[in-house]
């Protein structure tokens, strides 16, 4: 289970830096409904301070904090073997 919202966690933090959303440029929570853990994979990413949230009235957003890009990155490419090459 913990392997899983490791993989959970990258793989949101890797459809938000392709999207490019770091710090101000944030998408939807809603967009990311497909993934399972989302609450669990949040909080952690939270207490990382890799993400960062925007409360609005009718919905709430996420962007990846660019203060720690290479950490981001790093932790991504550990977890998602797959695009290692895409990376480079």
């Amino acid at each position: 289970m913990v392997e899983n919202l490791e993989l959970t966690k990258a793989q949101i933090m890797f459809k938000l830096m392709r999207k490019n959303n770091w710090d101000n440029k944030y998408d939807r929570t809603e967009h990311f409904k497909r993934f399972q853990g989302l609450d669990d994979a949040i909080k952690e990413l939270l207490k990382k301070e890799w993400l960062i949230v925007h409360k609005k009235p009718a919905y709430t957003g996420i962007a990846l904090n660019s203060q720690y890009k290479k950490e981001i990155i790093e932790f991504i490419v550990d977890k998602m073997s797959q695009i290692r090459d895409l990376m480079k």
